[in-house]
């Protein structure tokens, strides 16, 4: 088992000392929190060691699980970098893409594996569909989040698309061609809904669209290729697969048939995936365990979280030149 320690004790610190507490690739040896009010108020309800110093909380564990504020995310992961450790470092990875790059560096310099935490890749609805998204040549995301104050010292972006961006990177396997983009401020001191338009070298257009002062919650995602749907509802955990093949010569009386208007035929068919249940937060912390034990590349790289925040840090420039 290797022994993790938690940076940060808010509202996700508390849900990942919780589940590294139950797992049983973990052993927590305890948690840091430079509020101390804080600190003693999770130690007192949980049970869980409170360390006094975070050098302290590092040298006395394997694996640092980094759940701070944003702008800390650079010092905590250099410390930890630096003492020979593994981190798990939440999203954004840093608060810029100079500090993300430095990250990698040190992590290969000091031979350390790293994760970021962009929890959608172990979405099980996603997970269940993702063998059937191929080559995807148009995407749309709609991440609409009721008000929450918690989330607006940073742009909607980097607080809710940045979700979609990474999903999005992860299955269109092509360069980032261009990038338009606006976003209004609407509450906050920086924008709240933002649309944005990425395009890819192979011809793939992905259209974006996040908001925090919905009247709702939705996170879905539609894949459109070549002779296939898919969509996929990261809130509900449901899937949708529609697919298109030639039609039989004789179809059958419940076959489903469109002629277009050359004549050809095209039966359309559901396929609905199974759906495995899980808890997507303890099957990233897992999976980056499994990761330093067997020496494999974790599933969200340090690499792969800075990718999601260069292009993040590209749709903000577009409002910016607004």
């Amino acid at each position: 088992m290797l022994n993790v320690g938690v940076l940060g004790a808010g509202h996700l610190g508390k849900i990942h000392l919780r589940l590294l507490n139950q797992s049983e690739k973990y052993n927590l040896v305890g948690f840091f929190d430079p509020n101390s009010e804080n600190a003693d108020k999770v130690s007192k309800e949980f049970g869980y060691k409170k360390f006094d110093t975070i050098q302290e909380l590092i040298a006395a564990v394997d694996v640092v699980d980094i759940v701070t504020p944003t702008l800390s995310h650079f010092d905590c992961a250099k410390e930890t970098i630096m003492a020979g450790k593994h981190l798990f470092i939440e999203k954004p990875i840093a608060n810029t893409i100079e500090e993300a790059d430095e990250i990698i560096t040190l992590a290969k310099q000091y031979n350390v594996k790293g994760q970021v935490g962009h929890v959608e890749r172990f979405n099980p609805a996603f997970i269940a569909t993702r063998s059937k998204i191929e080559t995807p040549m148009f995407i749309e995301t709609h991440r609409l989040a009721e008000f929450n104050p918690r989330g607006t010292d940073v742009p909607v972006v980097l607080d809710l698309m940045i979700h979609d961006i990474d999903v999005i990177l992860s299955v269109v396997k092509s360069p980032v061609k261009g990038i338009s983009a606006s976003g209004v401020s609407v509450i906050s001191e920086t924008p709240d809904i933002a649309n944005a338009r990425i395009e890819f070298e192979n011809g793939c257009v992905a259209n974006l669209t996040a908001s925090r002062i919905s009247l709702k919650n939705m996170r879905k995602s539609r894949f459109f290729q070549r002779d296939a749907y898919i969509s996929v509802d990261f809130l509900d955990k449901t899937c949708e697969v529609v697919k298109m093949k030639d039609a039989p010569e004789t179809p059958g009386d419940f076959d489903i048939i469109l002629q277009n208007a050359e004549g050809l035929k095209k039966q359309i068919y559901f396929e609905n995936p199974e759906i495995e249940a899980n808890n997507a937060i303890l099957d990233e912390l897992e999976t980056f365990a499994d990761a330093i034990n067997n020496g494999t590349t974790p599933i969200v790289t340090l690499e792969d979280g800075t990718e999601a925040l260069r292009v993040a840090y590209k749709i903000i420039e577009c409002f910016n030149k607004a």
